[in-house]
Order: C-alpha cells, then structure tokens, then sequence
C-alpha cells in the first residue's frame, strides 16, 4: 500500500501513509470560498479525501447573474493522496499556509458545465487554529477533528457561461480552511446509535475581511444554546492577535425563518457587527454545492472509478426550508470597533441550524424563528 507521500516525512504511525487509523469515517479537506464586495460574483470550492474508503471528491461553485453553478467530481483513488486532482478540478499547494492554485478544466464540458478557472488564494495572515471539534452521540464518536481557517486574496482568472472575470488581491478576498479527522462520511451507517433524540446542530462560523483586519467568530451550540465549541480572534496584519469568546452574543433571525437577520459580539476592547445580506437572495450561497447535505453527491460517496455532474441552482427560487438548503453562506457587511478606531469589512455568515437552539427561540427541527 505505498504511495508518493510515503517518500514524505510525515508519517504519524508506523503504517504507510494510505493507512489513517481505524475509523472508516476519518476524512482530509480543503475548502476556500471568494467574492468581491458587492456580492456580484461568489465562488467555493472543496476537496475532501476519504482514506478508509478509497475515495476522493472536489467541487467548485460559482454565483453570478442569479444563478449558482455547480460543478461536482468523484474519483476512487487507490490509495494516492496526493494526487490532488479530480477529474476537471485540481489543488495546487504552491507555498504551505500562504499560497494554493485551483484549477478547473473544460474536461466537464460534456455535462454543459460552463466554468473554467486558473486562480491562486494567497494569505493574509497565518491561519487560525480553531479548538478541536469532540461530539459524541452516546458511546459512539461522531466528531474529532482539527480545522484552521485563513483569510487571503484571490487572483487569476475565471470564465463563467462566457465570462471573463479578472480576480484581484485587492478587490476579490476570501477564506480558505482544512480540517481533518472524523465526521460522518460516505454512506449512512448500517445500524446508526439508538433513536429518541431530536436531531440537533447548531453552527455558526464567521471569517471577515478588513482592510487592515482579518477576524473570525465561531460557535457550535447544544440545544439548550450553550457552547460546545467557540472561539474568536481579531487578527492584526501587521499587529497583534487578539483572542475572545464571549459567554453570549446578539443574534436575531428574520422573521419566519432560520437566516440570520444580525450578530454583534463583544470583543476583548471593542465590538464586531455583522450584518448579513440574507434578505437578497442572490447573495446566499447553497452548501450543498459543496456536497454539503446532498443525497447523491454527499461528502464520500462512491461514484464509480471517475465521475462529474453539473447543475445550476436559481436562486431566486429556493425554498429556504428544504432540507438540502438550510447550509448556507451569507455574504454580510461589518464593522469592527477596536479602542477609538472604527473598521469597515465585509465577510461570511455560515449557518446550519437544525433543531432547538433555546436561547435564541428556535424548536422542533426546522421550525422557523417567530
């Protein structure tokens, strides 16, 4: 079971680097999203490898004139987990924790795909090492992961149904993140823990560009609205990173929904508001793209030997409560308030609320706010 990492020295046991541990869920990925400040074109992308089950996935997304675009791949890999390429998409790691290459081909044209891209994420500052993600549903582990999360500048250029896009550090920014461990993957388990619970995630996760800032806000909540995992940082380019975790924060959602209509934190010596631009529906962008909550092209899923699909979302007409498209990105306007300087930015709102969050009103599944 050899393969091109082993002449790598990272090895972590005494396996070959094909051998992850035990679990058949561990899975490694990497995603990145992109967008200019008046949300006129947004893009994600991701590729996940999934070593107990030989498969690796990718995805890359573009929304532009009211339509998302989803281009979808699958590959068994054989064990090869640094051939970072699934069928039209590539990652490219130019420099480690500051520079990568995505590339999108026209091999999907045969599926109607009419993307193209060669673009670079370059950092902005180190990456933020979020806590370790621990969840368990009974005895059994559901979640154990590491993620860090990065914001940069996008460059290159991308067509889109024949567009030409020319993306700048300057006006285009982004975040990228990777994590890896175990979180559920590939098909459902044969003999899922004893039911009689209600189904509960509460995610919220904010990466936010400032032009001399870049800050990042998460929490995962019980139903009861209490953290399991939370952290903040304002993070200086050329300064001092700031740590904070607030006991609680002001949210609200709109009404009749489970979008978030406003969050403001407290910092350690100052303020974050962030407002989403939920109520325009062109600028929410559906995870499940990515794969996210998809029935077919779930994260891991075995497609076959080599696999892509395309499909176009009209955001216009989403219905919100679907299951399929409660995983969003919202791009959201904020302001930092540090000491007695003022900072205008804009950033993300990642959301995926299923069930009670008591402390901010939600109940039952996918019953909407008041």
């Amino acid at each position: 079971m050899l393969s091109k990492g082993d002449d790598y020295p990272l090895h972590q046991t005494p396996e070959p680097m094909a051998v992850s541990g035990d679990n058949r869920n561990f899975y490694d990925r990497y995603f990145f999203n992109g967008y200019n400040a008046d949300g006129s074109i947004f893009f994600a992308a991701a590729l996940g490898v999934y070593p107990q089950l030989d498969i690796m996935d990718a995805a890359f997304c573009v929304s532009i004139d009211g339509k998302q675009h989803n281009l979808r791949a699958s590959k068994r890999m054989d064990s090869e987990r640094l051939d970072l390429s699934v069928g039209p998409i590539t990652i490219e790691i130019v420099e480690p924790l500051q520079e990568l290459r995505l590339i999108v081909t026209d091999n999907a044209k045969e599926t109607g795909c009419p993307i193209t891209a060669d673009i670079r994420f370059t950092a902005r500052h180190m990456p933020i090492e979020e806590p370790r993600f621990i969840r368990r549903d009974g005895p059994r582990m559901v979640m154990d992961y590491t993620r860090l999360t990065q914001n940069g500048g996008w460059s290159g250029t991308l067509h889109v149904d024949g567009q030409e896009i020319a993306l700048s550090p300057e006006t285009h920014h982004g975040t990228r993140d990777r994590s890896w461990g175990i979180r559920p993957v590939g098909s459902p388990e044969s003999q899922p823990p004893p039911a009689g619970a209600l189904p509960q995630f509460w995610w919220l996760w904010t990466p936010l560009n400032f032009d001399h800032h870049a800050c990042f806000f998460h929490s995962n909540d019980d139903g009861e609205g209490l953290p399991w995992n939370r952290r903040g940082v304002v993070d200086a380019i050329e300064g001092a990173r700031q740590e904070f975790e607030p006991p609680s924060f002001g949210l609200s959602y709109h009404s009749g929904t489970r979008r978030v209509k406003q969050l403001d934190l407290e910092t350690t010596n100052g303020t974050l508001s962030i407002t989403p631009r939920t109520g325009d529906a062109t600028r929410t962008f559906y995870m499940s793209g990515l794969g996210y909550m998809h029935p077919e092209w779930g994260h891991g899923m075995d497609h076959g030997p080599l696999e892509t699909a395309y499909d176009v979302i009209d955001l216009a007409n989403v219905p919100d409560h679907d299951m399929l498209y409660i995983h969003i990105q919202a791009l959201s306007d904020t302001v930092l308030i540090s000491g007695d300087d003022s900072h205008e930015g804009i950033g993300i709102v990642e959301q995926l609320f299923v069930g009670p969050h008591k402390t901010s009103g939600l109940t039952d599944l996918l019953h909407p706010a008041p």
